[in-house]
């Protein structure tokens, strides 16, 4: 076999159709397909696994329609708040809002600070009651757009026990229900003689001598089904009467009682001496019922719900909207109601009135907002309020068949339809002062 390489030991090229040296026609080999090898990239396990919340975000943006939200203008709306801002605090509330581009940032501060200290930087105040509200408005030195979206009944909050053994005095009676009850009607002139600290030769059912006015006294330990005492007086522990809409109601609902029914001021007959003298005496005849509970607490409602509050304070100052939120979230978590806490409707009773007051423009569309948007409405008896409808001083049946369908004791309105009417600004504000020993107010311009 001839060698065909060149001299330089390489091989020469062939051409189609040449032969070897020997005749023979060389093999060709038939040409390659090479295919480029491409790398398979996995999708990282970390986005596979944020996956489905990405997935199931979205689907709740398309059903709340508020898929386009982020690219939207929100308006942050300043709020200077009382009590009333759970309101704004609940979630739904706020999804609500962000509907019409609004957001509330909430300054927390109580109904007579609203009242007396600067607003300056605020689009919008919430006091929860109309003495507050009337003195933001008489600041004002513009035109205000407001709204009272709804009221809410002063109550007291307790425990059965506590509840039963006013029952064994004499001083409340409670409402009918199969299986226990979660209300009772409070006879508050009967009531205030056990809070004074007194025997009082006309309750025989007060306690005698160091007992006088004690739980005790009054035959708690005996009511008590595990036993328990508790030698401590009869109080109602209330917040700061120099700072709360609450605390401050409750003044006037003392007052009240001890004026014989009447609201303070009237007798006088046009004699602002006699009226400043009466207030003065007026005050120094509640304030002892104030003055026993000691130092006071800023939030009653956040400590009667917690699971320390019976052992905190036997009776607490709260709205009627807070304990049937409390209820209706309570059966929501354990398909029953919590029989354990109890309300006191007072006699003669007190409602409340928050006025949610617009100092700006921005402040005039959440106003507007909540005045028109039934949904905001509807969630405002969702959590316990009386929503006004049409002008009226406040609805119940709204509430109390919303309350009706998911198994919660519907509250029975009392007989005795007696109300405690606030007394003027300027002597409201005097029987506070002298009850409170309130540091003079910092009034400022808007």
């Amino acid at each position: 076999m001839s060698d065909d390489r060149t001299p330089d030991g390489t091989t020469p090229d062939r051409i189609p159709g040449d032969r070897t040296p020997d005749g023979a026609t060389p093999a060709i080999e038939e040409p390659r397909l090479t295919t480029r090898r491409t790398d398979r990239r996995r999708v990282p396990r970390h986005v596979l696994a944020v996956l489905p919340f990405a997935v199931a975000g979205l689907i709740s943006l398309l059903l709340s329609g508020n898929t386009l939200r982020p690219l939207e203008h929100i308006t942050t709306i300043e709020a200077r708040m009382a009590s009333k801002s759970d309101y704004f605090r609940d979630p739904e509330v706020q999804r609500l809002l962000l509907r019409h581009g609004i957001r509330v940032d909430i300054h927390r501060l109580g109904s007579r600070g609203i009242a007396t200290q600067s607003l300056r930087g605020m689009d919008v105040v919430f006091p929860s009651g109309q003495p507050a509200a009337k003195l933001v408005l008489d600041r004002q030195d513009r035109s205000v757009r407001s709204v009272r979206p709804f009221v809410s009944p002063l109550v007291l909050g307790t425990f059965r026990d506590y509840a039963e053994t006013l029952v064994e005095a004499g001083v409340a009676t409670p409402q009918p229900a199969p299986g226990g009850t979660l209300y009772y009607d409070l006879d508050m002139v009967r009531f205030t003689r056990l809070l004074d600290g007194v025997d009082d030769p006309r309750s025989p059912k007060d306690g005698t001598g160091r007992t006088a006015d004690t739980w005790n006294g009054i035959g708690y330990d005996d009511i008590s089904r595990d036993g328990r005492s508790n030698s401590g007086r009869v109080l109602v522990r209330t917040s700061n009467v120099c700072e709360s809409n609450a605390a401050g109601t409750y003044l006037s609902l003392l007052a009240f009682v001890a004026n014989g029914n009447r609201t303070p001021g009237t007798r006088a007959g046009g004699d602002t001496r006699l009226a400043a003298d009466a207030v003065q005496r007026l005050a120094a005849e509640i304030k002892p019922l104030i003055d026993l509970q000691g130092m006071w607490a800023d939030e009653q409602a956040e400590s009667y719900f917690s699971d320390l509050g019976e052992s905190i304070a036997p009776i607490s100052l709260i709205y009627e909207h807070q304990y049937l939120a409390h209820q209706i979230a309570h059966h929501d978590r354990n398909g029953e109601q919590d029989t354990s806490r109890v309300l006191l409707y007072p006699t003669p009773y007190a409602l409340t009135e928050p006025q949610l007051i617009s100092l700006t423009g921005k402040g005039d569309r959440l106003v507007q907002v909540i005045q028109e948007d039934e949904d905001l409405r509807r969630r405002a008896i969702e959590l316990g309020f009386r929503v006004r409808f049409s002008g009226a001083d406040g609805t119940s049946d709204q509430l109390n068949r919303y309350l009706a369908e998911h198994a919660i004791q519907v509250p029975r309105e009392n007989s005795d339809r007696t109300k405690v009417y606030e007394p003027d600004l300027e002597i409201l504000e005097d029987i506070i002062d002298l009850v409170g020993d309130c540091p003079p107010p910092v009034r400022d311009t808007p």
